[in-house]
C-alpha cells in the first residue's frame, strides 16, 4: 500500500487497466495512522492490496501474525519477494484482488510448500491504496467477502470516501453509499494531500475503516436480490424511484409498494435511507 489512490500494475493478464502513473505513500505517519487503525493485529491475518515499496508492509509485519500482500504490478511482486525471503509470516501474490480466489489464498500456509490443508475458519482484516480506475470494484469485492473480513482499512480518492460515507438525502448518496453501509459501519478516519505522495498526484486522498457489520437480517432482505434492487433503484439518478423500478415491476404495484412503505411517488433513491428501501424492496416481493 505504498501507492496513492492513482497506482495502477502493469500485468497485460488484466485488460480492464489503463496504463497509470505510480504516487508511492512518503508520508510516515500517514503509513503508521493507516495500520494503527486496523487495532491490535498481533493474532490476525491481514491482506495487504498493493504493497508497493513496502512502506505499509514494513510495520505489518512486525505487528501481525500473517501477512498476505496482493500486487498487481509483476516486477513489485517480484521485489517485494525478494525482499521479504527471510520473513517467515509474509506471502506476496501477484494476483488482482478483485479477482483472487479468496478461500485458497487465505487457506495457503506460509512457507516454500504452500501446504493448502485446510485451515481452521478465521476472518481476516484487509488494508490497501486503491488505484481510482478500479476503486469501486474493490471496494464492493471486500463488501461482498463480508462474512470473512471483519474489518478494511482503505485509502480512496477524497470525492470516493464522500460517497462511501454519504448519508441519504446528499446529493454523494448512492449505490455504493448503500451497498457499503448495508454491510459494514463506515468511518472516515482522515485525508492525505498529494504531499504525501512522490510523486504527488493531483487529488487529496481519505482513508476509511470499514467495521462489517452485515444488516441484512435486521432489514429482512435477501442479499443478492435486494443488491439487485438497489442496482435497479439507483440505475439513473436523474429519474425517481417510480421511473427507474417500473422497468421491472408494474406501475401500479410500485406505486403502491411505495405507499405501504411511507415514501412519496416522486421520490428519488438518493433520498431513502436503507430501512425504507428495505420496506420497499419487501412490499414489492409481497405483489
Amino acid at each position: 500500500m505504498a501507492k496513492s489512490a492513482s497506482k495502477s500494475g502493469t500485468s497485460s493478464a488484466d485488460k480492464r487497466k489503463p496504463k497509470l502513473g505510480q504516487n508511492f505513500l512518503v508520508d510516515a505517519t500517514a503509513a503508521r495512522r493507516i495500520v494503527e487503525a486496523l487495532g491490535d493485529i498481533s493474532q490476525r491475518t491481514v491482506i495487504e492490496i498493493g504493497p508497493g515499496r513496502g512502506v505499509l508492509t514494513n510495520l505489518l509485519i512486525p505487528r501481525a501474525r500473517r501477512v498476505i500482500g496482493i500486487e498487481l504490478d509483476r516486477v513489485l511482486a517480484a521485489q517485494l519477494r525478494m525482499g521479504y525471503a527471510t520473513k517467515p509470516n509474509v506471502e506476496i501474490l501477484e494476483s488482482d484482488f478483485v479477482t483472487v480466489e479468496f478461500a485458497s489464498m487465505v487457506g495457503r500456509r506460509p512457507g516454500p510448500l504452500h501446504d493448502l490443508r485446510p485451515t481452521q475458519a478465521e476472518t481476516v482484516d484487509v488494508v490497501g491504496n486503491l488505484p481510482y480506475y478500479v476503486t469501486s470494484d474493490i471496494v464492493l469485492r471486500i463488501l461482498e467477502l463480508h462474512p470473512h473480513i471483519e474489518r478494511a482499512v482503505i485509502m480512496v480518492q477524497k470525492e470516493v470516501a464522500e460517497r462511501i460515507a454519504a448519508e441519504p438525502g446528499s446529493r454523494n448518496y448512492g449505490l455504493l453509499s448503500a451497498t457499503a453501509q448495508l454491510f459494514a459501519r463506515v468511518e472516515n478516519l482522515f485525508t492525505l494531500p498529494p504531499s504525501s505522495f512522490s510523486p504527488p498526484p493531483k487529488v487529496h486522498s481519505s482513508v476509511l475503516r470499514l467495521t462489517m457489520a452485515p444488516r441484512l437480517e435486521e432489514l429482512r432482505v435477501a442479499e443478492g436480490l435486494f443488491i439487485t434492487f438497489l442496482k435497479l433503484a439507483f440505475a439513473q439518478k436523474r429519474k425517481t424511484l417510480l421511473n427507474n423500478l417500473r422497468g421491472k415491476y408494474p406501475e401500479a404495484d410500485v406505486r403502491k409498494a411505495l405507499k405501504a412503505a411511507g415514501l412519496r411517488p416522486d421520490v428519488r433513491a438518493e433520498a431513502v435511507p436503507l430501512e425504507k428501501s428495505a420496506a420497499l424492496f419487501r412490499a414489492l416481493q409481497q405483489e
